[in-house]
């Protein structure tokens, strides 16, 4: 089985509070790539609740973003009508719940019989905080399992950091 993880692909990351114009240039790649993947599709949603200001990344970060029940929030809607699953809200850059979900995946489909989970693509926003997050993350959760990054269907805070980004999960065997 193979899964794509699409990240944080919410209106405040794509046209909001903390979008950008690469973010938006995206969605349209991000949608063709939804339809025509051959395998498990997992959405994650950034979820902050009305004291994200109160928060150590509304410290660090202090524009209230993604706050549960928002516009903001919300997938964008082409991206939404694709979705056939609950996304995995996650309160923070990388989602410890999706690993998970995926491990416990990886062994139920193993003690059927079959191979298991056989890659892991990651598509989404923001390529320098939550995709390199949840990356990771997959990868100590399924260390034997290929780890992919679609960059093309990715959007970082800026340009720059994209980049720095995707070299980053490369020299950690993550497929960019």
């Amino acid at each position: 089985m193979n899964v794509l993880v699409v990240v944080d692909m919410q209106n405040d990351f794509i046209d909001g509070a903390l979008g950008t114009k690469e973010a938006v240039e995206i969605v349209p790649r991000v949608v063709e790539k939804i339809r025509e993947f051959d395998g498990w599709v997992l959405y994650t949603r950034d979820t902050h609740e009305e004291n994200y200001l109160d928060t150590q990344e509304g410290r660090n970060l202090p524009v209230a973003h993604c706050i549960r029940g928002t516009q903001g929030w919300e997938l964008h809607p082409q991206i939404e009508k694709l979705r056939k699953e609950e996304p995995v809200d996650k309160p923070a850059f990388g989602s410890v719940k999706l690993g998970a979900l995926l491990k416990t995946r990886d062994e139920e489909l193993k003690a059927e019989g079959n191979p298991g989970i056989e890659s892991v693509t990651l598509i989404g926003l923001c390529t320098d905080i939550c995709v390199i997050s949840n990356a990771m993350l997959i990868k100590a959760y399924l260390p034997e399992v290929p780890v992919a990054v679609d960059a093309a269907c990715c959007a970082g805070v800026t340009p720059k950091s994209h980049e720095e980004a995707l070299g980053a999960m490369r020299m950690c065997q993550i497929q960019c």
